[in-house]
């Protein structure tokens, strides 16, 4: 009988034994999910992201707490599931948040090129506008001088014409009193010659 009985005292403390480390390794996997899940949640970029995600992995750690021992062998499993999912949907909304910013930027990088673009083509048109109007006023400039030359050369010629008008009417009025002064200077000597070729005569008639 007492044999029995030490025998059934090492069986149970046998079975304690491995009760006892069934359950420290079963609060060593709670543990180790629930640390990782709280890392997640802390993280200051991919905490406030999956969030249904990590309450599901919650829920899920939960369960493996709760779990028989027949059942927790598939509870852990899911738990460990869910608490990988939950950090991957995290880091997925991560990524897809940075691309959208990443395209926004580059959306923004366009814009910008566009409108730099833009405001260069109206400088060029300004410039060229400038350009034409410069280009029109020289023309203006050198039309008007161009006249006022021919008016000048015009007024120059007209003058010249009026002047050499004038010394022609001169020497024309010079012919004529010099062709008056001939005609008056022979009709003068002719008279002269008719005087003195009449007392001759009456000498002679006497």
């Amino acid at each position: 009988m007492k044999r029995f009985t030490v025998t059934f005292a090492a069986i149970a403390l046998a079975l304690g034994t491995v009760g006892t480390a069934h359950a420290r390794k079963d609060d060593i996997d709670i543990s180790r999910l629930t640390s990782s899940l709280d890392q997640l949640a802390a993280d200051p970029v991919l905490g406030g992201y999956a969030q249904a995600e990590q309450a599901r992995a919650r829920d899920a750690i939960n369960r493996l707490a709760q779990a028989s021992k027949h059942d927790r062998e598939q509870d852990l499993y899911l738990a460990e599931r869910r608490v990988d999912l939950a950090k991957t949907a995290a880091q997925l909304q991560d990524a897809q948040v940075k691309l959208t910013q990443l395209d926004r930027e580059h959306d923004q990088i366009l814009l910008e090129n566009s409108r730099r673009d833009t405001e260069m083509a109206q400088l060029q048109l300004e410039r060229q506008r400038l350009q034409n109007q410069m280009a029109q006023e020289e023309a203006a400039r050198l039309q008007q001088e161009g006249q006022l030359a021919t008016d000048q050369a015009r007024a120059e010629a007209d003058q010249a014409k009026k002047l050499a008008a004038a010394q022609a009417k001169v020497a024309k009025a010079a012919r004529q009193e010099a062709a008056l002064a001939a005609k008056a200077a022979k009709a003068m000597r002719s008279q002269m010659q008719d005087g003195n070729a009449t007392p001759s005569g009456q000498d002679s008639g006497h």
